[in-house]
């Protein structure tokens, strides 16, 4: 497998494309329907029907392991260690350094999950940004140092 460096971006004959705005849509669905799923599992085998409507209105440990803190790990996890989330990986698309091709350090997993609140505070416009780009990147990406490609 060929790599060149063009303007200080990481290119590949296996990685042809950058995945573009519809391709990244899918796979951020596919993760938040499988996330979601995983949520209300593990909601009814833990606390039951009747608390899981408590839980949700309570602020408490539980409410943010369930809806912050646990989707945080699972990005960083799967970024760092399979360079995609399940969604990407059905999706056929990597997150990558932009600069190296490879795999994503811990602090750069953070600061790409971190990206995606700047991303989506000002109407999504930094996911929006995705289309527009010469190479397919959003804010969370610029910010980060990382690309998402599409296996050919």
């Amino acid at each position: 497998m060929q790599t060149s460096v063009d303007n200080g971006y990481y290119h590949s004959a296996r990685e042809t494309h950058n995945a573009g705005f519809m391709r990244r849509l899918a796979a951020y669905l596919i993760d938040a329907i499988l996330l979601g799923l995983i949520l209300a599992m593990s909601f009814g085998i833990f606390y039951g029907d009747t608390q899981w409507l408590e839980l949700q209105s309570e602020w408490s440990v539980n409410h943010v392991f369930y809806d912050k803190l646990l989707p945080l790990v699972l990005a960083i996890v799967f970024w760092v260690k399979k360079a995609a989330t399940p969604g990407k990986m059905v999706m056929s698309t990597q997150v990558l350094d932009a600069k190296t091709g490879l795999h994503v350090s811990p602090a750069q997993a953070l600061l790409r999950y971190v990206g995606y609140f700047i991303s989506a505070i000002p109407l999504g416009l930094g996911f929006i940004w995705i289309i527009f780009d010469e190479q397919n990147r959003g804010w969370h990406d610029i910010l980060a140092g990382t690309v998402v490609v599409k296996h050919a």
